[in-house]
């Protein structure tokens, strides 16, 4: 009994009848680790650096559970008589014997361990014979031995992994009161240092708390102020409190007007009033039918006068259109001035549009104004214009004005009011309410965006519903289609862009044979071909809005506007160009020549190609290309008079391959140019100079330049000074007042332009260098309303004139091309025909053309003749060729023109992995 409390004394363990003292950490791990009963080691460190125990019997009292047989210990209580304890376990499950050390390699050594205290045998016979009896220090040391037979037997490896835990538990033990220490220590010190600051700041903060409260209840118990506040009460709880809240009829009544005039007002835009020949009777009657008005009240009587509802259609899809608006902010009389604000900006863009270009708003031009080409828009407008604009921003105003006054006194919080208000939140009529404002808003989104994507789509739902309501689209014809069925459809037919439908027999197969078929067509080409078509610096011009104005009827002065364009024409390469546009378009012409391609193959909702296709293509090939692949990526050049970011040039230009673009803005920028007189855009002389002073004349590699004027660019408002085609000098006859300011400047403009031209014509002759030099309108100036009446004019009015010209260090020198083969073309054949002019060798790709403009000459979009259901093609005298009058030999080649088109823009673009492209050497 004295060795056992001596022990316990020793160890440091605490004696039963102290229960609430704590013991040490390192004897709290040892409790733990005694599993089987018998007593724990207590591990404690030594001054030599090892780990050293000393072994401590079970509490009294405790009694282990174990699976195997138990047998009960005796033990002695305080007052020497016995006592059973928990049953012993086997010994396999000894403790290490005391005085064992533990090595820092986990190993341990038993050489001065005690066996009176480390070996216990397995006695249950002895205390099952003698559990009466009190205990004697002989059976004690009995036990021990028999302990330590039982330990020897059972091995040391469960011994040792059960000490190597204790001594890491002990050292995580001791670690941890460090960090916590050390944690505790810093903290301390932290928050002593920061206490003065955070004190100082909330003394300041209560501080100004408090003379703010002293200087509010001092403002508030003013007299003036009382009076103010008592009549803000007033108002609160006898006015304000107490508005009514609009019904839904009168919501309904504003809706029907609102949208109706919608309708009128984008129909509106689209109508001008008619002009009448000097001298022609025109009754009264006639002229009040062909007015504006007249359209009009014709546009909306016809519902009842001819069953024709395309008023009704019109007036459904701006409801949706604004019920989807109201719907989705809640509040009628924001959504009602959102909806009055676009409609109004849009119908005064589109009556702009449709005067000075003869064309209505479509989803391309909002590409135009996000592309960068917002501040250009203006530059365009005339002063006309303007007095409309400013007439419409007041409206607006006053529009706006109203909604939010209306807005104030209307109580009602929304159309569909609810709460979040948690007191309110929760209960069946704000939930439903909650609901119902959301799906509808949804609902109504989707509704908008379905109709939309399927206008286009035959047989879809939208198609069959604006079908039964007379919608009866012109795809070809964007004015025609505004006009009949109202710049909303014509707006939505062409919001969803589709490039060109699928041509039959399309497949990896037939592409590869085609350009095996046309490999053939430029072997046999190439026969007869000495030179390249990178043997010669080739210029493309495309001369803005340039035509001879002497070739539309009833147009005519005292001088000719170009004599000296007209002679060149007479030398060279030359004739008349079938243009697509017709006052604009000039992307779409300029897309043409620099790829081959046509816009009459594509699907009539792409409208312009630069805009709506070229950003989307992974692969673009134009003939720039081949003088890349010859002469090094340096050899494209672009020059533009005016801003990089029209028709997206700037992103469209590096996809092509021009390594440097020379525009007004940004870098390389032209740095020479100056206008005629009062007029808004550069001269084409000082284009011209930059032109020369920025591409290899004389020394370098061949380059294609491709260039883009801007001086005959609308508006014509008598820019220029000692205009010889004013008054005297203008015969025209048949043509209105207002538009015989507009022609004479314009033809003013192209006489700037015939002697610039030949001028730089001539410097381009005293250089060394092979200069080839393609000069083309893109089309015709939008001013000719007179001669536009007549659709027996709509060919002329889309006809331009172009040559192909080499200057003397040229091989091809004065080289003029048959007029079958030169007369009429359009802008896809301009490479085929330079290749033909300059005897160059052809790639399967130009060969293909060149065969292609031997069958049909000219080709462009339906518009450029007036009719909304067939493309035009033009044979070698400028004669129409109706569709049914092809040959197997045309077809087969349109046919082609298809698949090729297809394959390059909309399909797999199998071509790219063959020749198609490559030019021969």
């Amino acid at each position: 009994m004295q060795d056992e409390q001596g022990q316990r004394q020793y160890t440091g363990d605490v004696p039963n009848d102290t229960p609430n003292d704590t013991p040490d950490n390192a004897s709290l791990f040892a409790q733990l680790l005694d599993t089987d009963g018998i007593g724990y080691d207590t591990v404690i460190p030594g001054d030599d650096g090892l780990i050293h125990t000393h072994h401590t019997p079970a509490q009294q009292g405790t009694s282990p559970t174990n699976s195997e047989t138990e047998i009960e210990q005796d033990t002695v209580d305080t007052n020497g008589k016995t006592s059973k304890t928990a049953p012993k376990q086997p010994a396999t499950k000894a403790a290490p014997p005391m005085g064992a050390v533990f090595r820092p390699d986990g190993s341990v050594d038993f050489t001065n361990s005690s066996a009176d205290s480390s070996e216990t045998t397995d006695d249950s016979e002895d205390d099952s014979e003698e559990k009466d009896e009190p205990s004697t220090s002989a059976d004690s040391s009995q036990r021990s031995n028999d302990t330590a037979d039982g330990t020897k037997a059972a091995g040391g490896s469960g011994f040792q992994a059960r000490h190597a835990f204790s001594r890491v538990a002990a050292l995580l033990c001791k670690a941890w009161n460090t960090v916590r220490s050390a944690v505790s220590t810093a903290w301390a010190a932290v928050v002593s240092f920061f206490a003065p600051v955070f004190g100082a700041i909330a003394h300041g903060w209560r501080t100004f708390a408090s003379a703010i409260a002293r200087g509010w209840r001092t403002f508030t118990s003013l007299k003036a102020v009382q009076v103010v506040f008592s009549a803000c009460k007033f108002f609160k709880s006898r006015i304000w409190d107490k508005r009514m809240r609009f019904s839904f009829a009168f919501y309904t009544i504003v809706f029907i007007v609102v949208t109706a005039a919608s309708v009128i007002g984008l129909q509106w835009s689209v109508y001008t009033e008619p002009t009448y020949a000097k001298g022609q009777v025109v009754d009264a009657q006639t002229k009040a039918l062909n007015s504006v008005a007249g359209q009009l009240t014709s546009f909306v009587s016809q519902i009842w006068l001819h069953q024709s509802y395309q008023a009704w259609l019109n007036f459904i899809v701006l409801g949706v259109l604004y019920l989807t608006i109201i719907l989705v902010i809640n509040r009628f009389w924001v959504a009602t001035a959102v909806f009055g604000t676009v409609m109004t900006v849009f119908a005064i863009a589109d009556k702009i549009k449709v005067e000075l270009r003869n064309e209505p708003i479509i989803p391309a031009d909002l590409q135009f104004i996000t592309g960068g080409n917002g501040d250009s828009i203006m530059s365009f407008t005339t002063k006309k214009d303007m007095i409309l604009i400013d007439s419409a921003v007041t409206g607006v105003i006053w529009l706006i004005v109203v909604c939010v006054v209306l807005q104030f006194l209307d109580r009602r919080r929304g159309l569909i009011p609810y709460t979040w208000k948690r007191s309110e939140f929760v209960s069946v009529k704000n939930i439903t309410a909650m609901v119902c404002r959301w799906a509808t808003a949804i609902l109504s989104v989707v509704l908008c965006v379905s109709f939309t994507w399927g206008l286009p789509v035959e047989g879809s739902w939208a198609k069959n519903f604006a079908t039964g309501l007379s919608d009866t689209p012109q795809l070809w014809n964007a004015m025609g289609d505004a006009a009949a069925n109202g710049p909303t459809m014509n707006f939505l037919r062409l919001a969803h862009v589709k490039i060109m439908d699928k041509p039959s027999e399309y497949s990896k197969e037939n592409m590869e044979a085609l350009a095996k078929k046309y490999a053939g067509e430029a072997e046999i080409i190439n026969q007869t071909r000495t030179a390249n078509l990178t043997d010669n610096t080739v210029i493309m011009v495309l001369s803005e809005s340039f035509s001879d104005p002497t070739r539309v009827p009833g147009v005519s002065f005292t001088e000719d506007p170009m004599p000296q364009i007209r002679a060149i024409k007479s030398e060279t390469t030359s004739g008349l160009m079938l243009s697509p546009g017709y006052g604009g378009g000039t992307a779409n012409i300029e897309y043409q020549a620099l790829t081959g391609l046509n816009m009459a193959n594509y699907d009539s909702s792409l409208s312009i190609a630069y805009q709506q296709l070229v950003p989307k293509l992974k692969w673009t090939p134009t003939f720039n290309q081949i003088w890349n692949q010859a002469n090094g990526k340096s050899s494209s050049v672009a020059f533009h008079a005016y801003s990089r970011t029209m028709y997206l040039r700037d992103s469209n230009y590096k996809k092509f391959g021009f390594t440097k673009f020379y525009a007004t803005d940004g870098k390389p920028r032209l740095s020479n140019l100056t206008p005629i007189d009062s007029g808004l855009y550069a001269s084409d002389s000082s284009f011209y100079s930059d032109i020369l002073a920025n591409i290899n004349t004389d020394e370098g590699s061949n380059q294609f330049v491709q260039s883009v004027t801007m001086q005959n660019h609308l508006p014509y408002n008598d820019w220029y000074q000692n205009n010889q085609f004013k008054d005297s000098g203008d015969t025209s006859s048949d043509i209105s007042d207002d538009e015989k300011t507009n022609i004479e400047t314009y033809a003013k403009g192209v006489n700037y332009t015939d002697q610039a031209t030949a001028d730089f014509l001539n410097q381009l002759n005293q250089t060394n260098r092979p200069i080839t030099v393609i000069f083309y309108g893109d089309h015709l100036p939008g001013i000719y309303s007179t001669a536009s009446e007549d659709k027996h004019n709509q060919v002329t009015l889309h006809e331009t004139d172009y040559f192909i010209w080499s200057n003397a260090a040229s091989a091809s020198a004065n080289t003029k091309l048959d007029d079958t083969t030169s007369d009429y073309t359009s802008s896809n054949y301009f490479m085929a025909q330079v290749a033909q002019h300059l005897n160059a060798k052809v790639s399967p790709y130009l060969a293909f053309l060149t065969e292609m403009h031997a069958a049909i000459p000219a080709i462009s979009v339906p518009a450029s003749a007036g009719d909304a259901s067939k493309p035009v093609y033009l044979d070698a005298d400028g004669n129409r060729i109706q569709s049914k009058d092809l040959t197997t030999q045309q077809k087969e080649l349109l046919h082609d023109y298809q698949l090729i088109q297809y394959d390059l823009t909309a399909g797999k673009q199998y071509l790219k992995d063959t020749s198609f492209m490559a030019t021969a050497k």
